[in-house]
């Protein structure tokens, strides 16, 4: 890859995230003049605290946060915070700083979103690549008969999959634990091989629901593109001159296939993230999802503008990880780049 590609990639990727951190900055605004600290406050008195100077505390807040100052002004300052990694503080939490929850909880969505990821795409990928080749051994050519599951498992939602797998695992069999991210009767110091495993116990069943319902697209998807590719005269050459089938299989026809396969993988980004809070959210896992929820439900929206900046921004790296990785994949494009 040349220096020109990378800075133009690089450049594309920080026009893209500061357009995502200025139109979360100014949509809300568009709403009228929505105070959210004022609004916040009032609610609190309405539900039975004391309404005494309301607007003293309110005043007071709208100096800390900057809200008394002109739109530009705030702009600016809010630019400026996030380039030191200040978020701002939570309004429901105060003073817990929004950078603070966010770190606290990111290590677990992380997690369970990565290894679920993982498995998903490789399987899938490998199940759709079997169902689709010809020459497979006879105890290989049962993928095909997975086609119908796949579909069914792709078509149906997270948090479908969350409420039947907790109903049958957790409710009716009561195998696994039915939310948490750990056994709450259960204090440990510091951490240890007992903990780690309790963390991936309760972790199986949202792991579970988000593996099933991904598998299945990325299985049905590589198998289209499969067929696809063995339609190639490169792959027909190959197998002319009689090369090995497994080497036909994956330096062929499975390496190109992956393309468009890769592609999928950062743009589905988001939709897996949504997808990944509604799960949590259903097994009350203390992840990005759960502090949204809790944001959302709270009216904290300065916890809610952070939580969906540091989605907008995984995704913006995930694209900007597959231009990188794209060239290596794909010669056609590394002579190009």
């Amino acid at each position: 890859m040349s220096l020109t590609y990378i800075a133009s990639r690089l450049i594309i990727f920080v026009v893209v995230v500061w357009l995502a951190i200025t139109l979360i900055f100014f949509l809300p605004r568009l709403a009228g003049d929505r105070n959210p600290v004022r609004e916040r406050l009032i609610l609190a008195a309405a539900s039975g605290r004391s309404a005494a100077g309301i607007e003293d505390q309110v005043a007071a807040f709208e100096r800390d946060f900057g809200l008394d100052q002109p739109l530009l002004t705030q702009y600016v300052r809010y630019m400026s915070g996030l380039l030191r990694g200040d978020l701002g503080f939570s309004l429901i939490k105060h003073p817990a700083t929004v950078s603070g929850l966010i770190v606290d909880r990111i290590p677990w969505t992380l997690g369970l979103v990565g290894v679920s990821l993982a498995m998903s795409f490789v399987f899938g990928s490998l199940a759709g690549a079997l169902m689709a080749w010809p020459g497979n051994s006879k105890w290989l050519r049962g993928f095909k008969g997975l086609a119908p599951v796949f579909l069914t498992s792709s078509a149906i939602p997270y948090f479908m999959l969350a409420l039947f797998l907790m109903f049958v695992f957790a409710v009716h069999w009561q195998l696994l634990p039915i939310a948490g991210a750990s056994d709450i009767n259960t204090v440990y110091d510091g951490w240890s091989l007992a903990r780690a495993w309790d963390i991936v116990f309760h972790s199986i069943l949202p792991a579970t629901a988000i593996v099933a319902a991904q598998i299945g697209f990325w299985a049905l998807q590589m198998r289209g593109m499969m067929i696809t590719t063995m339609g190639e005269d490169y792959v027909t050459l190959a197998q002319t001159r009689g090369l090995n089938p497994t080497r036909v299989f994956l330096q062929y026809a499975m390496r190109n296939a992956m393309l468009p396969q890769t592609t999928s993988l950062a743009l589905a980004l988001s939709l897996i993230v949504s997808g990944v809070i509604l799960v949590e959210i259903i097994y009350r896992y203390p992840g990005m999802g759960t502090l949204m929820y809790e944001a959302i439900g709270a009216f904290d929206y300065f916890v809610i503008y952070g939580v969906v900046l540091v989605l907008i921004v995984a995704v913006a790296v995930a694209t900007l990880v597959l231009d990188f990785v794209y060239p290596l994949i794909d010669p056609r494009i590394k002579r190009v780049a």
